[in-house]
């Protein structure tokens, strides 16, 4: 299965960039922050604005022809929110919903929770985490195959 390969690559290049602290490269728009990472003839990039509320687009292409991209919304609805723990939950994205992280993961008081509909030609979603059973953060998506 091409897909197969295809979500191999974005689970390497997700837990090489933001959620595995990879660093930025030149910003591509006004105070955009973006991270790239290429193997072969696959190359991933995720550009995001903002901070604690922000979008998003990750993106990959295949010989530079857009093949899959995914549209983030989120915010931070706490001063007691951790980016670390968001980033410790995304690098458990797992291969068979391979857009933010798992369907729960927990750390502590943390608690992630990620819902999908879909699959990864064509999906949408919501995450949120919990801090102490509040919540302290939410993000909606939504993607799928580039045709």
């Amino acid at each position: 299965m091409k897909n197969k390969k295809t979500i191999e690559f974005l689970i390497r290049a997700k837990k090489a960039t933001y959620a595995g602290k990879g660093a930025e490269i030149k910003s591509s728009r006004p105070k955009s922050h973006d991270l790239d990472y290429e193997e072969a003839e696959l190359r991933y990039i995720d550009t995001y604005l903002g901070g604690h509320q922000f979008a998003g687009e990750e993106a990959l292409w295949e010989n530079n022809t857009p093949l899959w991209a995914m549209n983030y919304c989120g915010r931070v609805l706490s001063e007691t929110f951790e980016g670390d723990f968001l980033k410790e939950a995304l690098l458990n994205v797992p291969e068979d919903i391979p857009f933010r992280g798992p369907r729960e993961f927990k750390r502590g008081v943390f608690e992630y929770r990620c819902s999908v509909n879909g699959s990864f030609e064509w999906f949408n979603g919501y995450e949120e985490i919990f801090k102490n059973e509040i919540k302290v953060y939410e993000c909606f998506f939504h993607g799928g195959l580039i045709i």
